[in-house]
């Protein structure tokens, strides 16, 4: 898992930023995309490596693409 950290840290600070600009906290991003608030913390902080349906959630809640959420 330690190749990828920069990768998680990144996916984690763009959750962050689409998360930050849509206004919402991260119990409201839980409760949208059907996630633990915990979770949603872990994600951002790079701690968690998350599935490809975790990915759609968060895409879906935040009304953006995945691509959106893994690019550079």
């Amino acid at each position: 898992m330690e190749k990828y950290a920069n990768d998680l840290k990144k996916l984690g600070n763009n959750i962050r930023l689409h998360r930050e600009r849509a206004g919402l906290s991260q119990e409201a991003l839980g409760f949208k995309a059907d996630l633990h608030r915990t979770y949603i913390s872990q994600l951002e902080l790079g701690q968690r490596n998350p599935s490809y349906t975790t990915l759609c959630k968060l895409a879906n809640a935040l009304n953006v693409s995945i691509y959106n959420l893994i690019g550079k």
